[in-house]
């Protein structure tokens, strides 16, 4: 025989199951916190930080038009491969550029 839970609701048996549904309703839709932190001394504007939030799924944040985290080679071994690539192309192209200027030796017999 189990013994009901004394916690309200939120917190009792369902409570886990009550997080998991906001939780996806949130993934699912997204939720966006913004907010601005001005600092003010005299009428003159010091300092301005202006902070946004976005909680959304991968997939709603890419139908957002939000994919930063693909170009960022730290994130994405794509990025970081196309960016050695993009620096091994211009390594090449510089090189092409010098080994025609430089005076080739002549080889001894």
């Amino acid at each position: 025989m189990t013994t009901p839970s004394r916690l309200p609701d939120p917190y009792g048996q369902g409570g886990g199951a009550n997080l998991a549904d906001i939780l996806e309703r949130v993934l699912d839709k997204g939720i966006v916190i913004a907010g601005d932190i001005r600092i003010n001394l005299l009428d003159i504007e010091l300092l301005t930080i202006k902070l946004r939030l976005i909680v959304a799924s991968v997939d709603k944040a890419k139908e957002m038009g939000i994919d930063w985290w693909e170009d960022d080679p730290a994130l994405s071994s794509r990025a970081r491969h196309n960016e050695l690539a993009r620096e091994n192309a211009e390594l090449r192209e510089r090189l092409a550029q010098l080994e025609p200027a430089r005076p080739q030796r002549e080889e001894a017999p």
